[in-house]
Formats: C-alpha cells, sequence, structure tokens
C-alpha cells in the first residue's frame, strides 16, 4: 500500500472520468438485470471521490481506474468499480443509514458506503486486510466507520438492527442471522452461489412481519465467503 501522508485524492483526476463513464454506460446495459438504468448522483459521485489508488498493491496503481477487479493478497479481490456501483445503489441509502459490511477487504466498497450512509460497520474474516483497511479508512479522514476482525456469519448482533447489509463474498444461501439483523424495510444484497458456479447478486428486503423479500438481479462471480473465529481487534 501507499506510504501514510503520501495519499493525493486528487490524482487521476481524467482517469476517474473515464471510469464513471464506463459505469454509466455498463448501468444502462444491464438495466434488464437490475431495473435502474441509471446508479443514484450520490452513488456516483462517492464513486468520483473515493480515491481507488489507495487501495491497491502499489504495483496495480497504473490500472487502479480500470473497471475490473484487482488482487489484493491472501486470494481475495477488490471489487470491480461496476460493482460496486451496483450492491451500493440497490440498497437506496439514505444519509442517516447504519449499515452492516461483511468483507472489508481493503476498504474500497466501505469507503464508497462511508460517502453514503451515515455510519458503517464492516467485518473482516482476514486479520491482517482488517487492520489494513482500518488504517487505510482512518488516513482517508472516515470517521463514521468501524472495522473488525471476526466471522461475518454472526454479524454484529450488539449494533443491530441495520437498515442495510451487504455482503461482499458469497455464501451458498442467504445467511439467515444477517437477515435477523435488518430491519423491517431495510435491504440486503448478497452475491449467492458456490465457487466456480453461478452466482447470483440477490437483493433482499425485509418485510414487516420479519420475512425477506428477495430477487434476482445480476449474474456475478465473487471469491467464497467462509467462516471465521468471532474476533475482535
Amino acid at each position: 500500500m501507499a506510504q501514510p501522508g503520501a495519499i493525493d485524492k486528487r490524482a487521476y483526476a481524467e482517469e476517474r472520468r473515464r471510469l464513471i463513464g464506463q459505469i454509466e454506460a455498463e448501468a444502462r446495459d444491464t438495466r434488464s438485470w437490475t431495473g435502474r438504468a441509471r446508479f443514484s448522483d450520490r452513488v456516483m459521485a462517492a464513486l468520483a471521490r473515493v480515491p481507488r489508488h489507495a487501495f491497491v498493491p502499489p504495483e496495480d496503481i497504473s490500472v487502479a481506474y480500470l473497471n475490473r477487479p484487482l488482487a489484493i493478497g491472501h486470494g481475495q479481490t477488490i471489487s470491480q468499480p461496476y460493482i460496486v456501483a451496483v450492491m451500493t445503489d440497490l440498497l437506496d441509502l439514505a444519509a442517516t443509514d447504519r449499515v452492516l459490511e461483511i468483507g472489508s477487504g481493503c476498504g474500497y466498497q466501505t469507503a464508497i458506503l462511508a460517502e453514503v450512509a451515515g455510519r458503517v460497520y464492516s467485518i473482516e474474516v482476514i486479520e491482517d486486510l482488517a487492520t489494513r483497511a482500518r488504517r487505510r479508512l482512518a488516513e482517508l479522514g472516515y470517521a463514521n466507520v468501524e472495522v473488525r476482525t471476526g466471522d461475518g456469519f454472526q454479524g454484529w448482533p450488539e449494533e443491530a438492527p441495520f437498515d442495510a447489509v451487504m455482503v461482499t463474498a458469497a455464501p451458498s444461501r442467504l445467511p439467515g442471522v444477517l437477515a435477523d439483523q435488518l430491519k423491517a424495510g431495510g435491504r440486503m444484497v448478497v452475491p449467492v452461489g458456490r465457487p466456480r458456479a453461478t452466482q447470483t447478486l440477490v437483493l433482499g428486503v425485509k418485510q414487516a412481519d420479519g420475512t425477506l423479500k428477495t430477487k434476482k438481479t445480476l449474474p456475478v462471480a465473487f471469491v467464497p465467503m467462509v467462516k471465521g473465529a468471532e474476533k475482535k481487534p
């Protein structure tokens, strides 16, 4: 990662503009799956503000604004920017919402959520990634984020219920515990499916009776969601 204090948030302005145009085009192309021909201004502004180059390994900074995933170590990736945009947009976040994120990774998606929501609680199963994400988010000034190491399948019960839940790794089925930690009327977005098999991005909306109404959207490919020890920093 870049050295502390070396982050220039204004760098790569042309690359960012090009990326935003690509995301807008892909949103139109995938409307039949997502039901959305464009993403909200708030989500797109967050994609334009967050310095993706601050979250990738030094050797990948030159390709940080390509619309594709990149490796970040430990067999994990930083998601394709379009996928970050569509998952964030599907949550329909308000500026005061409290969001549970499962899978901090490098912290890029966490930063996007922090730009559009009130507070983000993020869980990462790999301690090294959690430590690096926590440090980088603090360096970038995100005071409305809390990152901890733990088992994402357990969620964050002491802070529940949440207005929204985002899962950035694929379980084989929707985790019921996470749905239980969602408020009535809240939304969750989860890639569901087995590794090396077809996965589907699922949008769930919590009903007043406690059930989860789900809708399948995009075909996607995510690393598998794995269990881990429930462990705080």
